[in-house]
């Protein structure tokens, strides 16, 4: 038997609680993990609290993150004692995910563990943070380099706006953080910040072009942000989107990209491919202060996930969550 969040769906209706779980209930799976730390990501806030239905079947276990030691594997990849990362892959959707002291998973959904990074620091990346790399590594295929001007991050109080400041600050990038969180200043000017802009500036219907001030951007909002965000873009400039915290909306016109011949780049987590993960991780033990790291984060038990999920989602939580498990 061991502890985790389960998530029912029933004549009861919905809930989470946390239990007993016996290890016979795990699902199909090449390789057992034995958790050392989990987050609590939107997607897990959403799952926790039946805001929307990410979760696909039921019971299930959320969390679409976890770092641990193997256990069992008959994946030729891994082997007892191998320190591994998961990210993605539905996990904690349609698929038995990281809220638990133990989790069943596929071979190839796992990387190693990165040598500059314990299990706890590569959750107060998470999925999270993994996103924010991306974002940054499309922004420099596409040519966006410091020089070009300003990046500007939305929704930079949360956990990819929060990375995403960090590494763009470290690689030398002028960055501009869009929060509705004015209180949040310090903080997000420690992280590397040269700029802190009101989320209302951004937040309403705006022109179909605005004037040029960005040379790339990480979105993580969605909606009116992501289509003003892309109406004051610079000629040339990269928007990526990668987040729906402001809505799924698009309100926007053609007239930033076959005008100014912007570049909007969709930033997908879940199934990006093995190459890409490996990328990302690699450079987010290069280009990622570990000190910024704590500055971040806020680290609480499995018994505290549930509450903290509701919080989450009303935006009284800065940063990363990382559920410490082991």
């Amino acid at each position: 038997m061991f502890q985790g969040i389960l998530i029912r769906k029933d004549d009861q209706g919905y809930r989470a609680a946390l239990e007993a779980i016996d290890e016979a209930q795990l699902p199909e799976g090449d390789v057992t993990v034995r958790v050392a730390a989990s987050t609590l990501n939107y997607k897990d806030g959403l799952a926790i609290t039946g805001k929307s239905p990410v979760v696909r079947q039921f019971p299930l276990v959320p969390g679409i993150d976890l770092a641990g030691t193997v256990e069992v594997s008959t994946h030729s990849a891994w082997k007892p004692g191998d320190q591994v990362v998961l990210n993605g892959w539905g996990v904690g959707e349609t698929h038995w995910g990281g809220l638990a002291e133990k989790a069943r998973l596929k071979g190839d959904w796992l990387v190693p563990l990165p040598s500059a990074f314990s299990p706890e620091q590569a959750m107060a990346i998470g999925t999270a943070g993994y996103t924010a790399m991306l974002c940054v590594l499309a922004l420099e295929r596409h040519g966006v380099t410091p020089d070009r001007g300003e990046i500007v991050v939305t929704g930079a109080a949360g956990g990819v706006g929060s990375v995403a400041v960090a590494l763009l600050a470290k690689l030398g990038y002028t960055v501009v953080a869009v929060t509705g969180r004015p209180q949040e200043a310090d903080y997000l000017k420690t992280l590397g910040a040269a700029e802190i802009l009101e989320r209302s500036a951004f937040s309403n219907p705006g022109k179909p072009l605005a004037k040029e001030r960005w040379a790339g951007a990480v979105d993580t909002v969605g909606s009116h942000t992501l289509a003003n965000v892309c109406a004051s873009t610079k000629y040339g400039g990269v928007v990526t989107a990668c987040g729906l915290a402001g809505g799924m909306d698009f309100p926007a016109t053609v007239a930033p990209f076959i005008l100014r011949g912007v570049t909007l780049a969709g930033i997908d987590s879940v199934m990006a491919p093995r190459e890409k993960r490996l990328e990302a991780w690699a450079r987010l033990g290069r280009d990622l202060d570990p000190g910024k790291l704590a500055l971040i984060t806020e680290t609480i038990s499995l018994a505290d996930a549930i509450p903290t999920a509701q919080k989450l989602l009303d935006g009284q939580v800065r940063g990363r969550v990382v559920v410490k498990i082991a």
